[in-house]
């Protein structure tokens, strides 16, 4: 295993990180594909002895069973201090506004019941899940602000957003006082290139730490259109919203990945996966089989060359938003929020 800086941190991680919507009990999510306790204690273990230190899970993953199984699993097999814990938050629910209760309060709910879940005392990145339409990013702010005063997580973390959400919303930590966003975890791989109009820029300019989500774009980058994939591939509707209709134009992509595959004696996920590390700090990439962890570690020593990169890049094509992005916008794009500080009002579109 190789490993690298978190961004402007002083957290050291696995140059892949361990992604865990895979776990936790398929009775209590949207997901029939997730694997129970034992399974995914094998799979954690196994990263664990590869060198993989760095896992990100989230409240919303089968409702906080995920959480659950990977505290226990790493409190188990591996020392606190020596790995990388990242879970996320979801934005206030209908409920939670109509009651009243603020972003502020709502963060410090949520991280007090991750922790519980994961039965640890703090994380080491807590990541905004999603942008909040309804909750004024000030809010957001300060009330993660709150959490790393507590010592509850070290650093804070976003996902799903575009560069000119987290620029502004660093841009109000800085002016306040507030701890700044240190990593951006979007959706990114050799078939979905859209980062890299603004996102990897500012990141790289900033050096804000790039962990890609869907890094095997839902394994579509480990297999060959038309061969049999596992039963997420199956059963994940989600994953075929996001890949489906873009399915012609990615599969010449998929050709050239197996194509290199081939000739260097590898797999497609090494190929993918040595692409995407030329470009990140590190993927986040799910595993439901030992096999699937065991080839993610193998792609960090694979380097490619000038030639190969740019011949995997050249049949991209823009894509349009898919997934999170797509579905996550506001209501109403004219609507405002208007918060008090003192004699001062900040007023910001939602």
């Amino acid at each position: 295993m190789r490993y690298a800086k978190l961004g402007n941190t002083d957290l050291t991680v696995s140059r892949v990180c361990m992604g865990c919507m895979g776990f936790g009990d398929p009775s209590r999510g949207q997901h029939s594909w997730t694997l129970d306790e034992e399974h995914s204690r094998e799979i954690i273990k196994r990263g664990l002895e590869l060198g993989v230190n760095f896992y990100d899970t989230a409240i919303a993953y089968q409702s906080g069973t995920s959480e659950q199984y990977v505290g226990r699993a790493l409190r188990d097999f591996a020392k606190r201090d020596e790995v990388v814990v990242a879970t996320k938050f979801l934005p206030r629910t209908p409920e939670e506004i109509g009651l009243g209760i603020t972003g502020q309060k709502h963060i410090g709910n949520m991280i007090d019941k991750s922790l519980k879940n994961l039965g640890m005392d703090h994380v080491d990145l807590y990541i905004y899940h999603m942008w909040d339409w309804n909750t004024p990013v000030y809010d957001i702010l300060e009330g993660l602000n709150n959490t790393v005063k507590a010592g509850k997580t070290r650093y804070i973390g976003i996902s799903n957003c575009f560069a000119w959400q987290i620029a502004k919303a660093n841009a109000i930590a800085e002016k306040e006082g507030f701890a700044k966003f240190v990593s951006v975890q979007g959706h990114y791989n050799l078939i979905f290139r859209e980062e890299e109009r603004e996102m990897i820029p500012y990141c790289r300019e900033e050096n804000i730490a790039l962990t890609p989500y869907s890094a095997l774009a839902s394994g579509r980058l480990s297999r060959l259109p038309g061969e049999n994939g596992t039963k997420r591939a199956e059963e994940d509707a989600y994953a075929k919203f996001k890949y489906d209709a873009t399915a012609k134009q990615d599969n010449a992509i998929i050709s050239r990945v197996a194509e290199l595959a081939g000739g260097r004696g590898v797999t497609l996920t090494e190929i993918s996966l040595a692409w995407l590390l030329t470009k990140v700090t590190s993927p986040v990439v799910g595993a439901t089989k030992l096999s699937h962890i065991e080839g993610v570690c193998k792609a960090v020593d694979l380097q490619l060359t000038d030639e190969e990169i740019a011949y995997l890049e050249e049949p991209y094509v823009p894509h349009p938003l898919a997934g999170v992005m797509a579905q996550n916008k506001p209501a109403n794009a004219n609507e405002k929020h208007v918060r008090s500080t003192g004699d001062q009002k900040i007023t910001e579109d939602k």
